[in-house]
């Protein structure tokens, strides 16, 4: 009896410690519960991972602007690093392809347009991005400076680059003188010029490109234009024919107009001409605007499309390079971010005001009048590059055989119909509409 009374007095003094024990664990529980319900794990907490990117170009003058691009993307990614490298314009593709080739290289980088841009990606160096978003924006012809024959995207085309005559529009007031709306005109134009002790014409020989590039301007007001352009690329004329022929005559003929021993002037020099109000007229890229007005900020610019023979006038434009992506990037999804900013009117506003360049977004305009006045001109009067565009093919390329035929036709050793027959057996070997 005895032991079930101690039994019964343990269990007397147990049963409020169990009870005890059992209000402490239900309260446990519950603040653990609400501890897990107002505090998230740390683990579970969405993270968003820095990223660095790389921006390769040959721009090496716009570090400053593209800071200020790089930043305007920040304001939505700022987790996302980038840093805008550019190399020397004259050693820029050597380096890209080299480390290219290696495996290495910018995440991004500025694609060259047209045919140089499209070998990189043949080689399988450059990223697909046909499902960008924000490509729809630009029109067709934009987008072919970076689409393979198969459709295939790879570059944003970022601006139109156009060739057109700039001029000095006090030495026009002062001289009593017009802008040409005839091929007879200009050349009265650059006879008056002459006879008054100006020069007319800055441009110099001694560099390759800016022959290519002055045929470029001059070209199409003598062959009119588009229709000859469109011809060629359908096999049905080419670079015999007469009028093609006339052209080069008449850059020959021009050479009366140049700075004398224009043979030893490259592009600082007839740049520094015409910014020092030394020269009438400068026959080059709407690029060149800020470049002479830094030069010369009381400069007072003028343009004008090239006029033909039978007053037909043309901007020769195209697109001057795009931003592609490094298809051994490790950071491709970040890259494509960038890109697809670069679609937006913000950068395109942005591009317009920093760079004073005429973006390759559509609607696009500027504070400057002179630069509106010239991106409604490549709307309107404007003609294909075609050594850019469409011939930057062959080895030699059929471009760079022009320069230099052209270099020796200006120091007398060819003549245009040489130099006519070297282009076109040069195209022959490797452009398929003469081969037909």
């Amino acid at each position: 009896m005895k032991g079930g009374t101690d039994m019964r007095q343990k269990s007397k003094w147990l049963l409020p410690f169990l009870l005890l024990f059992v209000v402490a664990l239900v309260g446990c529980n519950s603040d653990e519960e609400s501890t897990s319900s107002t505090t998230p794990n740390k683990e579970e907490e969405p993270k968003t991972e820095e990223v660095s990117l790389t921006i390769g170009s040959w721009r090496t003058e716009d570090v400053a602007k593209y800071e200020k691009v790089i930043a305007l993307f920040n304001e939505q990614h700022p987790d996302i690093h980038i840093s805008f490298n550019p190399t020397k314009n004259t050693e820029y593709n050597t380096v890209l392809n080299t480390a290219l080739q290696a495996g290495e290289g910018p995440d991004i980088f500025h694609l060259r347009p047209y045919a140089a841009g499209l070998k990189l990606a043949e080689a399988g160096y450059v990223e697909k991005i046909n499902d960008l978003n924000g490509l729809s924006v630009y029109p067709e012809e934009a987008l072919m400076a970076s689409r393979d024959e198969l459709g295939n995207q790879y570059g944003v085309p970022i601006n139109l680059s156009s060739t057109q005559f700039f001029y000095n529009k006090k030495i026009f007031e002062d001289n009593n003188l017009v802008v040409p709306a005839t091929w007879e005109e200009f050349i009265a134009l650059n006879d008056q010029l002459l006879e008054k002790g100006i020069t007319p014409i800055a441009m110099g020989t001694k560099e390759g490109w800016l022959l290519s590039l002055l045929h470029g301007i001059i070209g199409p007001a003598i062959y009119e234009g588009n229709d000859f352009y469109q011809a060629v690329l359908a096999g049905e004329k080419d670079f015999t024919d007469a009028k093609f022929i006339e052209s080069l005559q008449v850059m020959n003929d021009l050479k009366k107009y140049f700075p004398a021993n224009s043979e030893g002037l490259g592009m600082d020099d007839i740049r520094t001409l015409f910014a020092l109000e030394d020269a009438a007229m400068f026959p080059l890229g709407s690029w060149e605007i800020p470049v002479v007005l830094e030069m010369n900020p009381d400069l007072e610019l003028g343009y004008f499309p090239i006029p033909s023979k039978e007053g037909n006038k043309t901007v020769t434009t195209w697109v001057d390079g795009s931003f592609a992506i490094n298809a051994n990037s490790k950071n491709k999804e970040a890259a494509k971010l960038f890109l697809e900013f670069l679609t937006t009117k913000e950068f395109g506003e942005l591009f317009v005001k920093e760079f004073s360049m005429i973006s390759a977004i559509p609607g696009i305009t500027s504070d400057d009048a002179l630069l509106n006045d010239i991106s409604n001109s490549t709307t309107n009067e404007a003609t294909p590059y075609m050594w850019v565009t469409n011939f930057t093919g062959g080895d030699p390329t059929t471009k760079s055989l022009l320069e230099s035929e052209l270099q020796g036709m200006y120091l007398g050793q060819v003549t245009p119909e040489e130099v006519a027959t070297k282009v076109q057996e040069n195209a022959k070997t490797w452009f398929a509409p003469f081969q037909k």
